[in-house]
């Protein structure tokens, strides 16, 4: 598997939410999310398996678009969301 993508992820804002625990980890998100327009895209840094799991999957439940994920050689993920 190949961490490096032939391109470099890039959202309207980003969000670093690595230190971040749950529920803490959605919570930021969401508040990220609530601060944009519709069809603006947020990039989120992220650790771990349980914000790896949720995040995607509330963002979507909420009527958000998951447009890219990745994994970084760091242990770290980049998520792409665009606000719906």
């Amino acid at each position: 598997m190949s961490f490096i993508s032939a391109k470099e992820l890039v959202g309207d804002r980003t969000l670093d939410i690595t230190a971040e625990t749950c529920p803490m980890t959605f919570v930021r998100v969401r508040l990220a999310l609530d601060r944009m327009t519709s069809g603006e895209t947020l990039l989120v840094r992220l650790r771990g398996e349980e914000p790896r799991r949720n995040i995607p999957r509330t963002a979507v439940e909420q009527g958000h678009a998951l447009l890219e994920e990745e994994d970084r050689p760091d242990g770290t993920a980049l998520l792409l969301l665009r606000k719906g």
